[in-house]
């Protein structure tokens, strides 16, 4: 047999890391199995689902570098994956369930209704308890419901939870077809899994409550239901359900602010899964490998920014520095505002190594190297109160002008050796001593390696920015 295992994001929001942790592992089991990936549009909803929605879903899963054998954008055997397309095959089949008797026409009043769950409720028992099949359901006209037998258990098996049971009397008639003819997410999702001959359904831990309804549905058409898997919810550090409260939560947003695809693809797949104990850091290839939904974990999975900032740091370091030099390149235009000709971008690649050891996110690499390319106007106040203010930074910042300008050989060595022997003579160590010159030339306390900084810079250019210090200073 082979798998076929789905992703089916609805168009009403932004690809949630939630929702891209699902995607995820389904295509790895897929991949795994050799089977079929499939992407699936639930656009039901016609006024939340909106074309920007689904452009950033597509977008997003192509970024993080999943792929899909059928479906939107691909197609395949089945007609139409989007399920705006399949309204008259999601009728067709709620007539045909009232037709077989597992499903019945209801068109009682809200207001029936709502006594209905407050009886219910007032005896302590699930809401939907009383709503069930009149003596006398109409011929036709309202909602149809299923008819859910109140004297059975739903059972099924769940590769992440093991043996999960329903009680019948804890799962209401429950809406397949509004009386607008609009199908329900439990209609149009089992009708699909059907007919698209889905074999694994992955999804997350608060989609539990439906899957009974989902086998009821499923057996009801006379199909086998597919092997489930409820995955753990993502919760923050704080222990508490992931939120944006905890920071961004669209996929996207980690995308436009410089994180590497296979970076997020690897933290995301420790979300509830890990390939070798402790192990953190692996390629696609190692994760095909090793995936079984079955090896996925019960237990809340944390989505932790911090981790996955250090990782996506590992990931940049790791980078081949010629990749890396054409990765950040627009970054660095951007900060500096303007492109860069040749001269100026081999400038930067005196210390794009240096730069490199120091980025986590590419942005980064363009905010340390700003001052290569443009004078600025104002100094971090930050660094300025606790660098500059201190005694002695004027005498550093004269000795290090009168030593630096008479360096002929103006290399990242031949500075390095001025100024260690200039603070020697001042009696300063090089934690006090380099820190002024740092500020001095670039605005900043953070900037690469301080040597190579200023040979790139260049030496006019170095001791210009050194004067212009020494000038604001208080004399001390």
């Amino acid at each position: 047999m082979t798998v076929r295992l789905r992703i089916a994001p609805s168009p009403t929001g932004y690809l949630h890391v939630g929702n891209a942790r699902a995607a995820l592992f389904n295509w790895l089991y897929a991949r795994h199995q050799r089977g079929t990936f499939i992407l699936r549009i639930d656009d039901t909803d016609r006024e939340r689902s909106t074309p920007d929605f689904e452009a950033d879903i597509l977008d997003s899963l192509h970024w993080l570098g999943l792929d899909w054998d059928e479906g939107v954008e691909v197609g395949g055997p089945h007609g139409s994956y989007r399920q705006s397309d399949r309204l008259e095959r999601y009728q067709s089949v709620a007539t045909t369930l009232v037709e077989s008797g597992a499903a019945y026409y209801d068109d009682r009043t809200p207001e029936e209704l709502d006594e209905l769950r407050q009886k219910a409720q007032a005896e302590r028992l699930h809401p939907g308890h009383y709503i069930r099949r009149p003596e006398s359901p109409p011929a036709e006209g309202g909602v149809i419901r299923i008819s859910v037998p109140q004297d059975q258990a739903v059972v099924f098996d769940d590769l992440v939870r093991g043996s999960v049971s329903f009680e019948g009397r804890d799962v209401d008639d429950f809406v397949i077809l509004r009386s607008d003819g609009t199908p329900t997410y439990h209609l149009a999702s089992t009708v699909d899994d059907v007919d698209y001959e889905i074999t694994h359904v992955a999804r997350g831990e608060d989609l539990l409550p439906s899957t009974p309804k989902h086998v009821l549905l499923t057996r009801a058409l006379g199909a086998t239901e597919p092997v489930y898997a409820h995955l753990p919810l993502l919760f923050g550090p704080d222990g508490k359900k992931l939120s944006k409260r905890h920071g961004e939560t669209a996929l996207a947003h980690y995308r436009d602010t410089g994180y590497l695809p296979d970076a997020v693809f690897n933290y995301l797949s420790l979300l509830g899964w890990s390939i070798d104990g402790d192990r953190t850091i692996f390629s696609r290839d190692e994760a095909v490998a090793a995936f079984d939904l079955a090896d996925v974990s019960s237990n809340p999975a944390v989505f932790d920014p911090d981790k996955l900032s250090w990782m996506n740091g590992e990931y940049m370091r790791a980078m081949d520095p010629k990749v890396f030099r054409e990765k950040v390149r627009t970054h660095v235009e951007a900060a500096v505002g303007r492109v860069l000709d040749e001269g100026e971008w081999a400038r930067f690649e005196t210390v794009s190594d240096l730069v490199q050891e120091r980025t986590r996110l590419l942005p980064e690499a363009g905010e340390q190297v700003v001052f290569l390319f443009e004078d600025f106007d104002e100094y971090d106040p930050t660094s300025w109160q606790k660098v500059m203010s201190k005694e002695g930074v004027s005498g550093i910042l004269d000795a290090a002008v009168h030593r630096l300008g008479a360096v002929e050989s103006w290399a990242a060595e031949s500075i390095e050796a001025t100024l260690r022997e200039t603070l020697e003579q001042l009696g300063v160590g090089a934690g006090k001593g380099l820190q002024p010159l740092r500020v001095a030339v670039t605005g900043s306390s953070v900037s690469p390696p301080l040597f190579e900084s200023l040979a790139a810079l260049g030496k006019a250019k170095t001791l210009e920015r050194l004067d212009r210090a020494r000038s604001e200073l208080t004399p001390n």
